[in-house]
């Protein structure tokens, strides 16, 4: 059967058996951990800035990465040539994580975490672009599904919200940040060089910090950290241990195996944990339609891990 890309290039091959096995559980993973992000850091947005909070993270995320690397995986220190890669790297993630916070303060995690899922449509398309891959017609299928359950959650099942496109501030701050993330994962694996993944993940984290300094340092070292309340400091050691340096190394361990489509695919499972998870901390449980189009972004997911690469 035809393949959706070449083999020719070490950019667009994909692992097998029980390398794609593996490949497809971390994502699952990924976007279960993912869907803690949402939660968690809408608690923090609401007692401090997306600059700094944003800030604060990554700094404690590159502390973590850097033990990880020079302690753990005992990689050797030295600056990784074409550092270029790593600053266009991290600057995409940096306006993702940025928007992510800003938007929380004007819309819901189930919301968000909708808009999220719109990402592996652009995703493939921007694959296209920089490797060459090609999207099956069954796997464009499960896009184009996941998308329009998606959709559905973003206008929260209104119908009348949705022909007058009547989308809210915060989804649209959002979806910018979306179409960066979207970019940064096929750019993962054209920028790969065979380093650590360890190493990649700490350049990474390190080469973000730069960018979040000017819309964070002043309002980080201003910060009266004594009056902050404890959901900040758990949501902020979760955000820089658990969806930073756990999920980027999932995320670049199924990048390598599988095409992008497919990989952030997966995130089309986000809005149904954070339904889930939203409802276990007693923020309420979202209506049956609302429900239905997560379960539709699911149903898209499905159809998509199930066939070819």
């Amino acid at each position: 059967m035809k393949q959706d890309v070449s083999p020719k290039t070490a950019h667009q091959s994909h692992a097998k058996g029980v390398e794609k096995l593996k490949a497809h559980l971390a994502m699952l993973t990924f976007s279960a951990l993912i869907a803690g992000s949402f939660s968690f850091g809408g608690l923090a947005a609401q007692h401090m800035g997306a600059g700094p909070l944003t800030l604060w993270r990554y700094l404690l995320t590159v502390v973590v990465l850097g033990a990880l690397t020079f302690g753990y995986a005992r990689v050797p220190f030295h600056i990784p040539k074409q550092l270029w890669r790593f600053l266009i790297l991290g600057g995409l993630i940096a306006v993702y994580m940025l928007t992510m916070f800003k938007a929380l303060e004007f819309t819901d995690p189930v919301s968000t975490g909708a808009v999220f899922t719109l990402m592996p449509l652009l995703s493939a398309g921007f694959a296209f672009l920089l490797l060459g891959q090609h999207t099956r017609p069954g796997v464009l299928a499960g896009l184009i599904i996941a998308a329009l359950g998606a959709v559905w959650v973003i206008f929260r099942a209104n119908v009348q919200a949705i022909l007058a496109f009547d989308i809210g501030q915060g989804e649209l701050i959002f979806f910018v940040g979306v179409i960066c993330h979207a970019i940064y994962v096929p750019l993962i694996r054209k920028f790969d060089r065979k380093e650590n993944p360890f190493a990649f993940g700490f350049w990474v984290a390190a080469c973000t910090v730069p960018w979040l300094l000017v819309p964070g340092a002043v309002g980080l070292a201003t910060t009266d950290f004594s009056s902050l309340p404890a959901i900040v400091w758990i949501a902020v050691v979760y955000l820089a241990v658990v969806t930073t340096a756990i999920t980027f190394l999932l995320l670049q361990f199924a990048s390598m195996r599988l095409p992008s489509s497919k990989v952030l695919g997966y995130g089309y499972l986000t809005p149904s944990f954070i339904i889930l998870l939203e409802g276990i901390l007693g923020h309420g449980w979202v209506s049956l339609p609302v429900l239905a189009g997560a379960l539709t972004t699911a149903c898209g997911l499905a159809l998509m891990a199930l066939l070819p690469d």
